[in-house]
């Protein structure tokens, strides 16, 4: 791994844990044990390690999402592929779910437009496609949203949900998860006994 690939990952942990406004950069020279002004050498700012470090850490992702678009599959199967990729990401990358869910929390506006710019308008372009042709709705980009929301937030509420009845353990296995929110989008809350 390279300096620089180092100094992304190691802020990736930092911004996750601390946020933007907490971390610093002497504390990410010092846990990647380097001199601040080296760090300066590859960021000139903050600003410009931060949007690298979320940069860095969708690109590790990636490539995992263009295969599902990528692939001779249905709309169905494409929906099903995303859903189980995303609750895959989710549940194993800690320090990028954090990141997210910090700036969410944060809602700065200029991070936010290079977040939907940089990071997440061609993956969510791609969904809506795939809503589309599922349903020709006026509601897609809700559609969208809504189905990258219910997988974050099932994942969010895991800490939670361990203490509500009815909880099981398979509920926080991420095969499990997304077999779950599919069904959900598929076929509603409502099983058929009860139209």
């Amino acid at each position: 791994m390279s300096s620089k690939e180092n100094i992304l990952q190691m802020a990736v942990t930092l911004f996750s844990k601390q946020g933007f406004d907490g971390a610093s950069m002497r504390d990410l020279a010092k846990s990647v044990n380097m001199s601040t002004s080296a760090v300066y050498h590859y960021f000139p700012n903050k600003q410009a390690l931060y949007l690298g470090a979320v940069h860095f850490a969708f690109a590790k992702q990636a490539s995992a999402f263009d295969e599902v678009w990528q692939a001779e599959l249905t709309a169905d199967e494409k929906l099903a592929r995303f859903v189980s990729c995303l609750t895959g990401v989710l549940s194993t990358d800690i320090d990028f779910r954090r990141l997210m869910q910090r700036e969410l929390l944060d809602a700065n506006d200029e991070r936010m437009q290079f977040l939907a710019k940089e990071v997440f308008q061609e993956q969510f372009s791609h969904l809506m496609a795939v809503i589309e042709q599922l349903n020709d709705s006026q509601q897609i980009h809700f559609s969208a949203l809504s189905v990258i929301a219910l997988v974050c937030d099932i994942i969010q509420m895991q800490p939670l949900s361990r203490h509500l009845p009815g909880w099981q353990a398979e509920h926080e296995q991420a095969d499990y998860i997304a077999e779950q929110v599919v069904n959900l989008l598929m076929n509603g809350i409502k099983s058929k006994g009860s139209q």
